[in-house]
């Protein structure tokens, strides 16, 4: 994000808002783990030690209760028009979206981050518009998983474009709070022992996909359609729990190190792809700034018990 005010990030549309509110469930979908021992982190050859996914270690953990799924965008859609909120993209007037998810003309106005050059900061961004200003907040991009959606399906999505100051905001609105990140490693590995994905050892068994991620040559030539997809697509892990590696990156409640005090992220997403990126694993990590946000970052609940 850049960091400055904008007018340009305009307020959801009231209409869609309410219609996308109205199609949130009424109750939180959560469920009760009784806590237990289990080895964190990884040693794997997959892991990448520099982002502090070892040693393994056994760690005790009490019981608490965390979502099925991440948050989607008609849930969030209720609490904005609940409230009023006003999410860190719209304030700063701009946000990150995967270069082959830009709204129609507006790439050429959206310029590139120099490191990671399949980023644009696209102006008006937000979860209302993930990629960037139109006529409603279903993306219509070619090639995208929401291409020919309607506002039922994109309902199901997670929500994206949400920094960790808005997730806690929504967090705290529904009584619950961000798990932490020891949390949801225990929940993602849904009961296996030192596996890298929620269902065991192969990624792709009988070349099946278990979970989304970039198909295809990362960035530009993709072989399947890019993006979200509904936040209870594929089958859940043996805990309950749906999409905890790969659709989007999750925002947790601590700290990436004692001297980085960024919020872990966990889980991978869409954009993940062996070439570049294989933190779509279960004790993959990541850290972002409270403030920022992404258009392949969302998060998912959890409460004490």
């Amino acid at each position: 994000m850049s960091g400055r005010e904008s007018p340009t990030a305009s307020a959801p549309d009231r209409q869609l808002l309410a219609e996308l509110a109205a199609l949130a469930p009424q109750d939180l979908a959560m469920i009760g783990l009784s806590g237990g021992s289990f080895l964190m982190g990884s040693e794997d050859p997959l892991a990448y030690p520099d982002d502090g996914e070892g040693p393994v270690r056994e760690l005790g953990i009490e019981g608490f209760a965390i979502g099925a799924t991440t948050v989607t965008v008609a849930e969030f859609a209720a609490f904005v028009h609940a409230t009023g909120h006003r999410t860190d993209a719209e304030t700063h007037g701009d946000s990150l979206v995967f270069t082959g998810l830009v709204a129609e003309g507006l790439a050429e106005t959206s310029p590139s981050v120099q490191a990671t050059p399949w980023w644009r900061q696209v102006t008006g961004a937000t979860w209302f518009h993930p990629g960037g200003p139109g006529p409603t907040g279903v993306a219509a991009v070619p090639g995208s998983t929401l291409e020919g959606s309607n506002l039922e399906e994109w309902a199901r999505h997670p929500v994206t474009h949400v920094s960790h100051t808005d997730a806690e905001a929504y967090a705290q609105w529904v009584g619950a709070r961000l798990p932490t990140e020891v949390e949801w490693e225990f929940a993602s590995r849904g009961g296996l022992e030192q596996q890298p994905y929620p269902w065991g050892s192969v990624r792709e068994p009988g070349g099946v996909a278990r979970m989304n991620t970039f198909a295809g040559v990362f960035p530009s030539r993709p072989t399947a359609p890019v993006g979200t997809v509904p936040a209870d697509a594929f089958a859940p892990n043996g805990f309950g729990l749906h999409n905890t590696t790969g659709n989007v990156w999750e925002w947790t409640s601590s700290h990436f190190s004692a001297h980085d005090q960024r919020p872990v992220l966990r889980g991978g997403s869409y954009m993940c792809h062996d070439s570049y990126c294989r933190r779509y694993r279960t004790s993959a990590r990541s850290a972002a700034t409270p403030d920022t946000s992404l258009g392949h970052t969302g998060f998912r609940l959890a409460l004490s018990l």
